[in-house]
């Protein structure tokens, strides 16, 4: 077996970066916790390379056992860098030392895949039979028939049928028209299973060395008993923050009239009992929206349960009647029906069974109307006999210590208590010399958030920090409502001043997230403001983003019927509600929200929080403890000086590169090495090297399949006339050494030593 040191040298040399500390401590760390089958929470900074630190381990541990490794994520963009641009990389670094080129695939749920049967007809609905039939899409008749046609020339051309090779996107409405549930899928009876793309990708990744899927896949495998992943024994959570929230999402159900009555629609030509769930739908609506918003404390009201259990027993008979009968196979319109009638019969049995973590309560929505939602207080004890069982799980994130300890993230977990598995905490810090780049400005000056608050005094502030900034301004919003206000401020006051043209702003729900942030990171004189969808996970580096603004501490809400019922039940233990419940909440999301402006070694800016609360209230020291240690202050005026000479003196943005193409296993076909024969991969997918390589060729031999650009000929050869080695070429333009010399040739030119 080949040392670990002996491949963390090798893959970082293949991704052309530098070893850091922190990086071979945690790589170490995670192999340790596999010996030992011991759970391991691991702090790390961004820019520690913990993607590296976890799957070279990770990819060893596979190659020796013969088991995957499974690596979980949050967000999209995490999955897509892992294999897109991780795992090719460090496959074709470890090839060589290993003996074999470690492979990978990319796993996810049903609904993110194109349905071929939906497509052929195979799911008549009476509401969708005018878009999905063939022949019968009118190009011009509507935007969502124009999607439906745009999804159907895709599904001709994709081989992965994933929707996040889908650029640019469409509306959640058109993707329901091609794609099915798990529920509603037909599995092995369905006609074109051989070509499933779900069915290929997931035959595909039985055997490969590392799978990539999401935190709320990888519960419903645990959770559900459905073997979705393959056997293994090596869970990694990245983003791992985000683990108990995606958990509870899986876990939480809902009910409304429109969805008993969709359900009874679908039903309608299979079952008598039909038009009784249309008027169970109907009272139920009726009282609900009698009843007022806000989670139901004392359980379910007497006329709510009469209307919830006339749903429930309806939907019981209905299900009597979709059942097929002995030897015969569901078709399609059948699963569909039985798919919706059974969400409505488990949610309503659910919620009439009162189980003692359930909490329940009532929204009132402009768009659907009242919703009843049901969802457990806590998973800790779920996730604790599930996903800590039977394996060893590593959980990372660059947030996972709250006030200095990971007993706050450990105890939502499951990970605290006398029923708790062994685990340990590492915190390998940060390559970052946070107080150098960057200052922790408080808005001290303004009124805390309340009713009394001045929005004019709030929005002065944010134009001056904003102007001073010359825009690169991410504005995180505790309320969607907040951002879009101060999104048409800004853009008033800008528009209405000629020194204030030149920036735009920009605000969530004007177009899709990762077109949004790729147009804010292209454009320096660009503002996004944003709720908590941007609060993490956006990776903006370099120019662009050089002021980071919140707008308040973002506390639960009172009325949140989670926080609530979690914060009633540590007081009833003896603990502080507050601290255990609102503050970690709290402490989480800003340091997430505060991580947005450092992301490399020469990032400089300002994090300004205006909420004078972080300065002045008893929990300020647990807040200011919990993010990166910025140097801090409260002169606004040093502040916008810091900022008008960033402006001033930033650099051109970094190049930012589109959504890549994928291969059945979600992959980017990884060319091979410099003198590497072509198809070694072992099941992956290697395509043929292209025709030489130009500049303005996206992918390239040369390149090793990764992007190259016009842009990135250009800050070669900026990095040359700075006097740039080949090493800091590469590591400043992230690319192997080896793609950097092969370019320099290509283009003939050379490092001057």
């Amino acid at each position: 077996m080949v040392a670990l040191d002996t491949l963390l040298h090798a893959a970082v040399a293949g991704v052309g970066g530098t070893e850091r500390p922190g990086q071979v401590e945690m790589a170490h760390a995670v192999e340790r916790a596999v010996d030992t089958s011991t759970h391991l929470l691991v702090q790390a900074g961004t820019g520690t390379g913990k993607s590296l630190a976890y799957l070279v381990p990770a990819i060893a541990h596979a190659l020796e056992t013969r088991k995957p490794a499974v690596v979980a994520t949050a967000t999209l963009a995490l999955q897509s860098q892992i294999v897109d641009r991780d795992m090719p990389r460090i496959a074709g670094a470890l090839h060589p030392v290993m003996g074999r080129r470690p492979t990978y695939a990319i796993v996810k749920g049903r609904r993110n895949y194109v349905c071929l049967n939906r497509l052929e007809g195979g799911f008549p609905d009476e509401e969708e039979d005018s878009l999905l039939g063939v022949g019968q899409v009118d190009r011009g008749a509507s935007r969502l028939g124009e999607e439906v046609t745009r999804l159907r020339a895709w599904a001709d051309e994709t081989t992965s049928g994933d929707r996040d090779e889908l650029v640019p996107g469409v509306s959640e409405r058109a993707w329901r028209q091609v794609s099915v549930s798990a529920a509603e899928c037909l599995g092995a009876r369905c006609p074109l299973v051989g070509e499933c793309f779900v069915e290929r990708a997931r035959e595909a990744a039985r055997d490969v060395d590392v799978i990539v899927t999401n935190h709320s896949f990888m519960a419903i495998d645990a959770f559900g008993g459905r073997q979705l992943l393959p056997e293994h024994d090596l869970l990694i959570v990245d983003e791992a923050h985000e683990l108990v929230d995606r958990v509870t999402a899986t876990t939480t159900a809902e009910l409304s009239a429109g969805m008993i009555a969709s359900a009874a629609k679908r039903a309608r030509k299979l079952s008598e009992d039909s038009d009784a769930l249309d008027d169970a739908a109907d009272l139920f609506g009726a009282t609900l929206s009698e009843l007022p918003e806000g989670r139901l404390a004392r359980g379910v009201p007497d006329a709510l349960a009469m209307a919830l259990a006339r749903v429930r027993d309806i939907s019981r008979s209905i299900q009597g009647d979709l059942k097929p009968e002995k030897g015969e196979a569901a078709d399609g319109g059948t699963q569909v029906a039985r798919a919706a009638i059974d969400e409505i019969f488990d949610t309503s049995d659910r919620i009439l069974e009162a189980r003692q973590l359930d909490v329940s309560w009532i929204t009132h929505d402009e768009r659907r109307g009242s919703v009843l939602r049901v969802a457990p207080m806590s998973v800790s004890d779920l996730m604790r006999e599930t996903i800590f069982e039977e394996r060893t799980v590593v959980l990372t994130s660059a947030t996972l210590e709250l006030g200095g300890t990971f007993d706050p993230i450990a105890g939502t977990m499951g990970l605290r208590g006398d029923q708790a598995p062994e685990w340990t905490g590492l915190d390998v810090g940060s390559p970052f010399d946070y107080p150098k780049q960057g200052i922790a400005y408080v808005a001290a000056h303004l009124t805390a958030p309340g009713r009394e608050r001045d929005s004019a005094a709030v929005h002065d502030e944010i134009e001056a920090l904003v102007r001073a900034a010359g825009g690169r301004t991410l504005g995180l919003f505790s309320s969607t409502r907040a951002a879009r206000e101060a999104a048409e401020e800004m853009r008033e006051r800008f528009a209405s001043d000629p020194a204030g043209e030149r920036i735009e702003v920009l605000c969530q729900g004007d177009d899709q997230i990762s077109t949004l942030v790729r147009q804010f990171a292209r454009e320096p004189q660009t503002c996004l403001f944003g709720t908590m969808t941007l609060w993490q996970g956006v990776d903006v580096p370099g120019s662009s983003c050089q002021l980071v603004i919140m707008d308040r501490i973002p506390f639960p809400r009172p009325d949140d019927p989670l926080a609530s019922a979690r914060t009633e039940a540590v007081k009833r233990m003896g603990g502080n509600g507050f601290m255990a419940v609102s503050a970690t909440h709290a402490a989480l999301k800003l340091a997430q929200g505060a991580g947005r402006l450092v992301r490399r070694s020469d990032d400089r800016g300002v994090v300004a929080f205006l909420d004078s609360r972080m300065v002045s209230a008893r929990y300020a020291g647990f807040l200011q403890r919990s993010i990166p240690p910025f140097w801090a202050t409260i002169d606004r005026e040093l502040v916008l000086g810091a900022l008008h000479r960033l402006d001033e003196n930033a650099p051109p943005p970094l190049d930012v590169a589109d959504p890549a193409a994928r291969t059945l296993t979600g992959t980017v076909a990884p060319h091979p090495l410099p003198g590497e024969p072509a198809g070694v991969g072992e099941g992956t997918p290697v395509a043929e090297p292209p025709a030489p390589p130009v500049a303005d060729s996206p992918r390239t031999a040369v390149t090793q399949g990764l992007a190259w650009t016009e842009q990135d000929d250009e800050e070669l050869r900026d990095g040359l006339d700075l006097g740039l080695s080949v090493a800091e070429l590469a590591e400043s333009m992230e690319r192997p050494a080896e793609v950097i010399e092969q370019r320099l040739a290509g283009l003939g030119l050379s490092v001057t030593e």
